[in-house]
């Protein structure tokens, strides 16, 4: 098994709070809860729980704080201000504060910390027990109610930020729509900068993200997105944009929803088996990103495992989180050295993070 895993998006207040689960049981208990509800399409179908985690030696992770705000002329879910949106991150920062306090996680805000952290993990037999580490992320900014609320989500420990998530957010436009970062959103960029805060490309439409690249010169990486090569849609990068990310020296996870991993997916219709999703699939987008860049250096994990969906939308050969393992026997058979594998599984998110917070 694979020493270490370092998964950059996990949306697990989210799932605490807004789908009720007790991420700290054993999955089948969470799964067993829930499986004659049929409110959300991934009931008892999850795939994320703090035991699972540790089960997969996935030691470390980005963990999001999430809320949209939507005016009246948006069909979107979301919360009808942003005050309402900033008390809902509100809610899920406490969530994570509880995780920590009850020694199930632990918060990781600089080099430091992640240096030890990571000792603990590498040098642990068993590590059934051991506190999953997470960096703090924002998925969206619509929740920033003022400009001093960054600098507030900064003291509690938020490290990257998405300004934008589905639709058009407050401070730029994301998936599915079309525009610029207009004035709120070239000043958050500018505060993020003076924080030192890491730019998550993630989401941005094409003129939201060539703007904020144009803007933006601290630290930049994409947690969770796949190829428009490989899988046309405008939720993908197009090979331009992830050329520009490398230059740069970010560092790009691949995300596991099974949309985003072929052509031709129908939310409700399609399914893995069907479409033949598997873990190659993962792979194929791994390995166009060390293709493009020339090196192993710029791929990465950002699994979104448990971005609102479960089994029914993810690769068919990977029952739960703990499946990331098989990430690196597929890329040993491509003949990938264990260098490069261990890059991919969690060196290249480290390394980036040491050198963001010189």
């Amino acid at each position: 098994m694979q020493s270490f895993i370092f998964d950059a998006h996990l949306d697990l207040s989210m799932n605490a709070l807004e789908w009720n689960r007790d991420l700290t049981k054993p999955l089948q208990a969470i799964r067993d809860r829930e499986k004659h509800l049929t409110d959300k399409p991934d009931r008892g179908r999850g795939t994320v729980s703090l035991p699972e985690m540790r089960k997969g030696r996935v030691g470390l992770c980005v963990a999001t704080q999430i809320a949209r705000y939507v005016g009246l002329d948006n069909p979107l879910p979301g919360w009808h201000s942003q005050e309402q949106a900033w008390a809902q991150t509100q809610g899920q920062l406490a969530w994570y504060q509880a995780m920590e306090a009850r020694g199930e996680m632990k918060q990781i805000t600089n080099a430091s910390e992640l240096t030890a952290h990571l000792k603990l993990w590498e040098n642990a037999t068993d590590t059934s027990s051991l506190p999953v580490g997470f960096i703090l992320s924002l998925e969206g900014a619509d929740s920033f109610f003022e400009l001093a609320c960054v600098e507030k989500a900064y003291a509690a420990g938020l490290r990257a930020i998405g300004p934008a998530h589905y639709g058009p957010g407050v401070y730029a436009y994301g998936t599915d729509s079309n525009g610029g970062l207009g004035i709120k959103g070239r000043a958050l960029l500018k505060e993020m900068e003076r924080l030192g805060i890491i730019l998550d490309a993630t989401h941005l439409c094409d003129e939201s993200f060539f703007e904020a690249m144009e803007l933006f010169s601290g630290p930049v990486w994409a947690s969770h997105h796949n190829s428009r090569v490989l899988v046309p849609h405008n939720r993908q990068f197009s090979d331009e944009q992830f050329s520009m990310l490398i230059a740069r020296g970010a560092v790009i996870g691949t995300a596991l929803d099974a949309w985003m991993l072929t052509p031709g997916w129908e939310r409700g219709v399609s399914t893995p088996e069907k479409m033949g999703v598997s873990m190659q699939k993962v792979a194929d987008q791994i390995d166009h990103i060390c293709q493009l860049a020339g090196n192993s250096r710029h791929a990465a994990i950002g699994s979104d495992l448990d971005g609102a969906f479960g089994t029914e939308q993810s690769p068919y050969d990977l029952e739960s989180i703990a499946g990331l393992q098989k990430i690196p026997a597929i890329l040993r058979e491509r003949g990938y050295k264990e260098e490069d594998i261990d890059n991919i599984t969690h060196k290249n998110w480290i390394h980036f993070l040491l050198e963001a917070w010189k």
